[in-house]
Parts: C-alpha cells; sequence; structure tokens
C-alpha cells in the first residue's frame, strides 16, 4: 500500500490564492511513466483509476507567509482557498503541502499562476481540441489511450503554433505571457499524462482543471463522458477570479463545448473575446452553426474550423494576436 499526494496548478490574483490536490491509497506497483510500451503501459493508466481515496485527513499548505491546516473531503480531494493580498511578482510559484499518515509523513511542491499584466487569457478543452482523442467514438478513444503513450499520442497540426501565439499576444518579452487554462471532462486520474503531454509538446504551460476522480476500473470506460457542468462551474470560477480580463474559448464539436460556451458568454457578456471550435467530422454540424451565429449576435467573434491555420488567419484577422 502507498499513499499518494497528487497537487495541480494553483492561481492567486491581488485578494486570494487557491491550492488544490488529491489523497489517497494506491495499491497498483506500477506507475505511469513515459517510458511504458504495451501491456505495461495499458496497465499504468488502468492503474490510475484503482485508488482508495483517504477521507478527512489534515493537509497543510505553506508558501511565503502562509501556513494553513484544512482537511480532505470524501474523495479524497481538498482545495485551500486563502485570502492573500501580499505582492507577488507575475509568473509561476512554488508552494508546498504536507502530509501525516501513522508514522509517516509526506512533502510534495507544487506551483501556483499569478499572471503577467495582460488584457487576454485563453481557456481550451484538451480532448479533440489539441489532443487526438477520437471522442465520437468511445472504444477507438479507449484503445487509443490504452495502446499509445505520450509520446505516441499527437496533436493537431498547428495547434501548438496558434497557442504560442495567443500566449504571447500583446506581450514584449518571451517570460511574460498570457494565461492559459486546459479545462476537460477527463478526470483528475489523468492529470500527469495531460500535464506530461503539453509539455512535451511545447503547448503553454497551464492551470489545468478536470473532472472528479474516479475511483475504480469500471469508471475507466466512461472516462471523460457523461455530465458537463463541471466544466461550466470551473469556467466561471475562473473567469470570476479573473474579471477584468477578456477570454478566448477554444473547444470542438465532438461533445458539448459549443452549447457550453453560449452559456458562458450568455452568463458573461463582456468577458468573452472569441469563441473557437474544432470540427471533428467531414463536415460542419448544423447545430453548432446556429449556436456561433448567435454568439456573433452578442459582439462575440467566432470561427468554427477544421484546421487550425484558418483559426490562426481568423485571430490575426480580428486582431487577438
Amino acid at each position: 500500500m502507498k499513499l499518494d499526494l497528487k497537487l495541480y496548478r494553483g492561481y492567486v490574483n491581488d485578494e486570494e490564492l487557491v491550492v488544490f490536490g488529491h489523497l489517497f491509497e494506491s495499491w497498483a506497483p506500477d506507475k505511469f511513466s513515459i517510458d511504458k510500451k504495451g501491456i505495461k503501459h495499458a496497465h499504468a493508466i488502468l492503474h490510475k483509476f484503482r485508488i482508495k481515496p483517504l477521507e478527512n485527513f489534515k493537509v497543510r499548505l505553506k508558501f511565503r507567509d502562509l501556513d494553513v491546516t484544512t482537511k480532505t473531503q470524501k474523495d479524497g480531494y481538498f482545495r485551500f482557498t486563502i485570502p492573500y493580498n501580499t505582492p507577488l511578482e507575475p509568473g509561476w510559484h512554488e508552494y508546498e503541502v504536507t502530509c501525516k499518515m501513522y508514522e509517516f509523513g509526506m512533502i510534495e511542491k507544487g506551483e501556483l499562476l499569478k499572471p503577467y499584466p495582460s488584457k487576454l487569457a485563453i481557456i481550451s478543452d484538451i480532448d479533440d481540441t489539441f489532443l487526438i482523442s477520437h471522442s465520437n467514438s468511445l472504444f477507438k478513444k479507449l484503445y487509443v489511450m490504452l495502446s499509445k503513450n505520450i509520446n505516441k499520442r499527437k496533436v493537431f497540426d498547428d495547434v501548438v503554433k496558434h497557442y504560442t501565439r495567443l500566449s504571447q499576444a500583446g506581450q514584449n518579452s518571451k517570460e511574460a505571457t498570457n494565461s492559459f487554462f486546459y479545462v476537460s471532462s477527463s478526470e483528475w486520474n489523468l492529470y500527469d499524462f495531460i500535464a506530461e503531454f503539453a509539455d512535451m509538446h511545447e503547448l503553454p504551460k497551464a492551470v489545468i482543471k478536470l473532472k472528479k476522480i474516479k475511483t475504480g476500473l469500471r469508471d475507466f470506460v466512461s472516462t471523460g463522458r457523461g455530465n458537463h457542468d463541471h466544466k461550466f462551474i470551473k469556467i466561471k470560477d475562473i473567469i470570476s477570479f479573473y474579471p477584468n480580463l477578456k477570454y478566448v474559448l477554444l473547444g470542438d464539436d465532438s461533445q458539448h463545448d459549443p452549447y457550453l460556451y453560449e452559456r458562458i458568454c450568455k452568463t458573461f457578456p463582456m468577458n468573452i473575446k472569441a469563441v473557437y471550435i474544432r470540427q471533428t467530422t467531414s463536415k460542419q454540424n448544423g447545430k453548432v452553426q446556429k449556436v456561433l451565429s448567435n454568439l456573433e449576435t452578442l459582439n462575440v467573434s467566432t470561427c468554427y474550423f477544421r484546421d487550425s491555420e484558418k483559426a490562426i488567419h481568423h485571430s490575426e484577422r480580428e486582431n487577438i494576436i
């Protein structure tokens, strides 16, 4: 039996700091690694869904002058939402979380983001928006996930170019970048996989927000599916946390992104600059076209595209990049 403390990238504004993670037990010896192939990789992915959350365990956050303790929730999740108005330079900052179980103590380090001054932030879906996942076919999606490690998975052509230019738009140096958030219906179980994949392909470093963790192998079959309201709540939380920014939303037409983004645009009528929807089938979806036409009447620029090159040209034309 092994104790696992998982930390995710947090974020901070001028008034508040947010850090979150999970604490659970894990029995299977295999851990996800880029070196694993074939059956070993499949076993490591399945291992991510063989976990036992630890409820009501103390976890302690240390960051600069902060030293705060809370307890884990029923699913092992913990979140520190802390008043914080100490001046902090823009960029990524290290924080530390510790916990103690029986005679064992654990220390893990994570990162949190203080955005650089900008007028733009980007919120992107993951599966079939930048990571080719075949979400339209459940069996193909599961097969690809189990058979291909991140070094064999692919991004769409020119997506990295588009995201990089969005990241740098309006900034005067490579160090200063616009803030990125990846929000997906994949579960927290797959966080390491997603973070390493994004790093490998040199996608902009982002705060990643995923769906409630799954705790059994039977749950693996439904990964990434089901209700998508959590995405609405997470995107709403991001925009509410940084209300003075304009946002670019990127998604695809394989599931619910167009309708979700329509709700977001109606909720935040002054915050959304553009919505990009990737076409994942041979022809455009008429319902999606209607949604995007409606968004145009709300002064939101839209682009329904098959290839990222078209999205790049749109961003240039709209003076987004």
